[in-house]
């Protein structure tokens, strides 16, 4: 009678002991997500200070905000325009410094050499693209991270100030959003015409060329809940369709000295926070 006792009583020791386990994992809240979003940093090797500038953002990043899971890059994120790759390693240097994953999509000056074609999309998947986490497909990747995907769409037309998604990429971004999972899109150029441009020219330059057929194809997906953009420098945070869709100002537009802007993101859920930041 004693021995059987004894073994209920470490039985349920046992028992006890594991609750917390399994009650943890029932009750475990899901991961967020928290990112900077830069674009338009347009760093020149002529430039001394658009160098110093990308140097001042890791720093401060780096400083204030230790537990990002990523920084994204939208984009003209250097100029182009010197032969071979010189700029492009030194964008990719100083930005390596992050203590975060980093992404990147192209702008129009990445794909837009100017002097020759030493940095196109292959050099460029090649340099800002390999990490094991980013699935590349075609012109665009995906990273899938804390139950969230984040889409790296490529918006650009070769050796073109304006852009457009391919059909490629439409059936792509497609078959991602019907996964039903909350997904994030990036890419540099921008959806609509928040600026109320009324020069046609500039309308064509800077607003995604086939715009209504994305919005149609994919801004009916209720777990699109954001989108990420830059291209002209100006700031925006509005509504598509129940689509939070922003455009952050250009990195290379500084408030005041050392005042380099980016966006802040945090993801819980559904629910979006964003703000604007600076570097001083």
């Amino acid at each position: 009678m004693l021995e059987r006792s004894r073994r209920d009583f470490i039985k349920g020791t046992l028992a006890l002991g594991a609750m917390p386990l399994v009650l943890g994992a029932n009750t475990e809240k899901k991961q967020g997500l928290k990112f900077i979003h830069i674009t338009d940093s347009h760093l020149d090797l002529s430039d001394q200070n658009s160098i110093e500038a990308m140097e001042i953002m890791v720093e401060f990043v780096n400083e204030n905000y230790k537990d990002l899971d990523f920084v994204v890059f939208g984009g003209d994120n250097f100029n182009n325009n010197v032969a071979h790759d010189d700029d492009a390693q030194k964008f990719k240097g100083i930005v390596d410094e992050l203590k975060c994953p980093i992404y990147s999509v192209r702008g129009n000056k990445e794909s837009s050499p100017a002097l020759d074609d030493e940095i196109r999309l292959s050099a460029f998947q090649k340099m800002f693209c390999s990490a094991s986490e980013v699935k590349i497909h075609g012109k665009d990747w995906l990273v899938e991270k804390n139950g969230y995907i984040l889409l790296g769409l490529d918006s650009c037309i070769d050796d073109a100030n304006n852009g457009r998604y391919t059909e490629e990429t439409l059936t792509f971004a497609e078959k991602i959003l019907d996964k039903g999972k909350p997904t994030i899109i990036v890419d540099h150029h921008p959806y609509t015409n928040f600026w109320n441009e009324t020069n046609e020219k500039a309308i064509h330059n800077y607003i995604l060329n086939n715009t209504e057929e994305v919005q149609k194809r994919l801004f009916k997906y209720k777990n699109l809940i954001l989108t990420l953009s830059g291209h002209k420098h100006v700031d925006s945070v509005k509504e598509l369709q129940g689509t939070k869709m922003i455009a952050t100002r250009a990195f290379i537009r500084p408030l005041d000295l050392d005042m380099y802007p980016m966006r802040y993101v945090e993801l819980d859920g559904d629910k979006i926070s964003e703000k604007l930041i600076y570097t001083a």
